[in-house]
This record gives C-alpha cells, sequence and structure tokens, in this order.
C-alpha cells in the first residue's frame, strides 16, 4: 500500500469519518486525486461511504474504516487476550485483574517516569502520548482553562474492552504513572463514546 493511502487510512482513524473535501485538505492532495485513492481502498474493503444529511440541502458522502481498515491499525493478539482474561476470571476476582493490568501499566511506565522527572507538565504530557502512540493509541494533549486535557481518538484494546472493561485500567494507570498525578477520565469509547478524554488539573500537573 502507499503512503498517501496510508494517510488516507490514518486520518480516518483520528477523525472517524472524512468527506473527500476533508480529506483532500488533510493529506494535501486535489478532491479529483483523493476519490480515486478512496476507490482503490474501498475495493480492498478498508473503507466504506455512507450518506449523511445536514439541514436541508443535498446528503453528502463521508468515509469511515470497515473492520478490515481498523485491524490494519495495532491490535496485538486480540484472540488470545480475551481468552486469557476469560481463564483468568474463572479463578481471580475482578479485583486482582484490575491490579494486574494496573501492575502492567506501572512496569511500562517506570523507566519513562524516571525519564519525565523534573520536567514541565507540556514535556511530561508530550512524552506520554509518544509512549500511548507506541502501545497503539493515537492522542494529543491540549491546555484548557482548568489545567490540561488529553484526548485519544483510537484505542487498541477497543475490542477486547468490549466484553472485558478491566483493560481500561491500563491506560489510567499508565498516565497517572507517567504524569505522577492523578488523571480524570471523563469519557472513554469503550462505553461508547466518540473519545476517550481525560482531565489533569492545572494544580496537580504542575
Amino acid at each position: 500500500m502507499n503512503d498517501t493511502r496510508k494517510r488516507i487510512l490514518r486520518v480516518l482513524k483520528t477523525l472517524n469519518q472524512g468527506t473527500v473535501a476533508t480529506l483532500a485538505d488533510e493529506v494535501e492532495l486535489s478532491p479529483i486525486a483523493v476519490r480515486h485513492h478512496l476507490n482503490a481502498l474501498q475495493a480492498e474493503g478498508l473503507i466504506a461511504a455512507h450518506e449523511v444529511r445536514h439541514g436541508v440541502g443535498r446528503p453528502f458522502l463521508a468515509y469511515r474504516l470497515t473492520e478490515a481498515g481498523q485491524e490494519l491499525f495495532p491490535q496485538k493478539y486480540v484472540r488470545l487476550t480475551e481468552r486469557l482474561l476469560e481463564e483468568l476470571k474463572t479463578t481471580l476476582p475482578s479485583a486482582t485483574i484490575e491490579q494486574l493490568f494496573a501492575g502492567m501499566a506501572t512496569g511500562l511506565a517506570a523507566g519513562v517516569r524516571e525519564e519525565v522527572a523534573g520536567l514541565p507538565p507540556e514535556q511530561r504530557l508530550a512524552r506520554l502520548v509518544d509512549v500511548l502512540g507506541e502501545e497503539g493509541f493515537i492522542a494529543h494533549w491540549e491546555k484548557t482553562a482548568e489545567g490540561y486535557r488529553l484526548t485519544g481518538v483510537s484505542c487498541p484494546y477497543i475490542h477486547v474492552g468490549q466484553t472485558h472493561p478491566e483493560v481500561c485500567q491500563f491506560d489510567i494507570q499508565l498516565m497517572t504513572d507517567v504524569l505522577d498525578t492523578p488523571v480524570q477520565r471523563c469519557s472513554c469509547m469503550i462505553e461508547g463514546d466518540a473519545q476517550c478524554t481525560f482531565n489533569i488539573p492545572s494544580h496537580e500537573a504542575t
């Protein structure tokens, strides 16, 4: 697959859906060129088009990733993970399962935490986004009146999380450990929200 089509897929992953015009702006190509790539991606079964109505005007087409398209992004060993969790749940209490996920996150965060110790909040957040990216998340942060907000638009564990929501303990613990401050989850894709969002109050982030 060429780089342009990979970029289009990544934009659709980030935005959840996009029109020809939106995608043309994002990948800096003409609408005609984007349509060519979209047709090829549709033929491969990686994206699908659907009509969107807005006001009284004519409906327009928007494109989304299909399940096959979603699977191109990091989703490691989903079936094996689900089976392992099902087996663990038959022998261990839910609190212990959550502790296992928290322990894995703490282990991953240990080295990063030392690396960012003493850095300003913005630099710690930037490094956190890098770490999340390495784990398969697509995320960004922004400053708010109350402090900071971190938004995740892609979760590599979303399929596992549908039946095993304990996996959410992993990312919240990872963020808490790297930032060395409590992080408040405000929305969650596994619970049906469009994005995962997390707030870090300024008096705690500094």
